[in-house]
């Protein structure tokens, strides 16, 4: 959906971001979907969903919603659509409502995940700090091997994904920018590799 305002000056591949020990970051629990709701309509420009919505894909896949807190309180949250195949193909082809996103196209737990994407940041300056730690949460075996994607809906949030090695990707989704994991890059640049056209080749440019 979007990211969120605040400094982030370092630059750092977003899997080589430092774990800041001042920020904790857990998958939410269900009785803070409410406040990571009213924060991200606060603090993100374009936010359109709701606690009901946010609630809905909480109980879809717990671990796509992350709360970061310092010293107990609430400081900022981040919320991924973890696709499969289908949902990664829809995401290139801008045939898929990222407002509100059909859960055939979402990852089930027997599912693998083709892509992640980045639905919203929403933290305050100190709570930036945490996206180290959801890094690592990414690079857990079910996602490690799904790149990331994201569209800035702030000059901030440019800004961050410039910083962590995003970039924009063609594709018939406005502003669609990719991170591609570095072990994936590596693989990509071996010797007689084999790159599988997929079918949302036409719509690069």
């Amino acid at each position: 959906m979007s990211m969120e305002r605040g400094s982030f000056a370092a630059r750092h591949d977003f899997d080589a971001l430092p774990l800041s020990p001042d920020v904790d970051v857990r998958c939410a629990q269900f009785s803070e979907i409410g406040a990571l709701s009213e924060m991200a309509l606060r603090l993100v420009p374009g936010v359109q969903i709701g606690t009901a919505e946010l609630a809905k894909y909480y109980t879809f896949d717990p671990q796509s919603i992350l709360a970061f807190s310092r010293k107990g309180k609430l400081v900022g949250g981040m919320a991924f659509l973890f696709l499969n195949d289908r949902g990664h193909d829809a995401l290139l082809l801008d045939e898929i409502c990222l407002t509100a996103p059909e859960t055939r196209y979402l990852a089930s737990a027997n599912e693998d995940v083709a892509a992640i994407y980045i639905w919203a940041i929403a933290a305050t300056r100190r709570g930036i700090a945490g996206l180290g730690k959801a890094a690592a949460h990414l690079r857990q075996i079910r996602f490690r091997d799904a790149d990331c994607y994201a569209q800035p809906s702030t000059v901030a949030g440019r800004d961050i994904m410039k910083a962590t090695g995003f970039a924009p990707v063609p594709s018939f989704q406005p502003d669609l920018w990719c991170y591609e994991r570095p072990w994936n890059r590596r693989a990509a640049r071996m010797p007689g590799a084999i790159i599988q056209s997929r079918s949302f080749a036409d719509a690069w440019y």
